[in-house]
């Protein structure tokens, strides 16, 4: 494990894997003189569009999956951000023996289908850990007031669209009423509860801080998955800090696309920051150029801003081999700033699996 340079001494780090290694994920381990944490332990298959035969994707996975369990038996605590597959594994059972589990509340702000995958995943961890079903454990519904969190977005609402100005208040408009609905969802369904069992404990982590020793593990708030009112849901970013150093994990913020996102990064002002790029290789069906343009900016200001000397800018971007064309601006900020903006390959050494597929 490294520590990053000058940045952090205290705090160690490793990208255990990564979408520049082959396979889609965001794993990575951190360790402080308290503890060893691992952040999000799941990978998934590369798209079908990625530049490489099926075999070689499918033995990345195993790679990925192997270097996963390798990690998990260094760790004391697993963190999950969000629950898609290349973020969390379900189900394997020594990830998670012995482990105190940190993870997104999955009975609110969150979607259907990872509600749907929550309820999977604890439900195993019940019959593994407490020989008991998941259904005789949910707690009734509790009803509440959920903020929009659009009212939290004021960098992104007052920012001009121009000639794109209706049409994003149209989908503003209908991501609103999909929220409404969300809110009513999570209202009327009955809620899974913390666990707490002799081989494993889980903690729901949405703005909370935990305490290891001089070891704080903080987590913000939930985050949208991309832009405002995506249907993908909703992640929350993490920080270990010991001290005066920070490291900053931000699971999948896509670019980060949305203003107010970014400047919380800047205002965490991390030693090492992971965070995850654009979905370019969804242009322009899920990514249209101007949401593009909106990461680029931001990512820009982040590289200027924090004290970072080493960001990880990997998940999401290398998916396809002009990922480095698209996002050109944020590398030249990064040489004009003395700043090392990698991938995780390029961290250990190694060439992109996107650039290296093709040849």
């Amino acid at each position: 494990m490294k520590s990053g340079g000058q940045a952090l001494k205290k705090i160690e780090f490793e990208p255990v894997w990564f979408d520049s290694l082959g396979a889609k994920s965001a794993c990575t381990l951190v360790k402080t003189p308290d503890l060893t944490v691992l952040i999000d332990p799941g990978a998934a298959e590369m798209q079908p569009s990625f530049p490489a035969p099926k075999k070689l994707k499918q033995k990345w996975l195993r790679e990925a999956r192997a270097a996963i369990r390798k990690a998990a038996e260094k760790a004391d605590v697993i963190v999950i951000t969000h629950y898609h597959y290349d973020h969390f594994t379900d189900f394997d059972e020594k990830l998670y023996r012995g482990k105190l589990v940190l993870a997104k509340d999955p009975n609110s702000y969150v979607n259907g289908s990872q509600r749907k995958r929550a309820e999977k995943f604890y439900g195993n961890l019940v019959e593994t850990f407490g020989k008991e079903s998941l259904e005789e454990l949910l707690e009734p519904p509790k009803p509440g007031e959920y903020p929009d969190p659009l009212k939290e977005l004021p960098l992104a609402m007052s920012r001009d669209y121009g000639d794109y100005s209706k049409r994003k208040k149209q989908l503003l408009t209908l991501g609103r009423k999909w929220f409404e609905k969300r809110v009513a969802e999570w209202n009327k369904s009955r809620r899974i509860p913390e666990l707490e069992f002799d081989d494993c404990q889980v903690r729901f982590a949405d703005s909370k801080t935990f305490r290891f020793g001089d070891t704080i593990i903080k987590f913000s708030k939930p985050q949208f998955h991309g832009i405002e009112y995506a249907r993908v849901g909703w992640v929350i970013s993490v920080e270990v800090i010991h001290g005066n150093e920070r490291f900053l994990h931000t699971s999948d913020l896509e670019g980060p696309v949305i203003e107010d996102q970014a400047e919380w990064i800047i205002k965490e002002n991390p030693g090492v920051l992971i965070v995850d790029g654009p979905s370019t290789y969804l242009i322009p069906y899920m990514l249209n150029l101007i949401n593009l343009r909106r990461a680029i900016e931001n990512m820009k200001s982040i590289v200027k801003r924090v004290e970072a000397e080493l960001v990880i800018y990997d998940h999401h971007l290398p998916r396809e081999p002009r990922y480095r064309e698209r996002v050109r601006e944020v590398y030249e900020t990064a040489k004009q700033e003395g700043k090392n903006v990698l991938t995780a390959a390029e961290y250990f050494g190694k060439e992109p699996a996107v650039l290296r597929s093709r040849k």
